[in-house]
């Protein structure tokens, strides 16, 4: 039986990027390059990482507050003066969750 350990070790963010650059609409693929969207993860890791949800040892679900990780998003792009809009950073949000969903890592919550 695959567990949600098994599903953590498949995440890989080369083809996390992938996947994303397929996801985001074509119009918005000449502003969201790889590069962003490795910034963007990156970010995310942190925000995962400075909130305790990155446990090692530990399978246990978390609570994701979309909202807090955007705006922590958000802040970190201007403080590092990354150009990227706020749509932007919502393309990628959105593609690495489909990503992990594809996974079986996230899930929607009516689920």
């Amino acid at each position: 039986m695959k567990t949600q350990e098994d599903d953590l070790l498949v995440y890989d963010e080369d083809d996390a990027v992938k996947f994303i650059l397929d996801f985001i609409p074509e119009e918005a693929k000449e502003r969201i390059t790889d590069t962003t969207i490795e910034y963007v993860l990156d970010v995310v890791y942190e925000f995962y990482d400075e909130n305790g949800l990155i446990e090692e040892d530990s399978t246990e679900e978390a609570s994701i507050d979309e909202e807090e990780m955007f705006k922590f998003i958000l802040k970190c792009a201007k403080k590092d003066k990354m150009e990227l809009s706020e749509e932007d950073i919502q393309l990628v949000m959105d593609g690495e969750f489909e990503y992990g969903k594809s996974l079986g890592i996230y899930r929607d919550d009516e689920e």
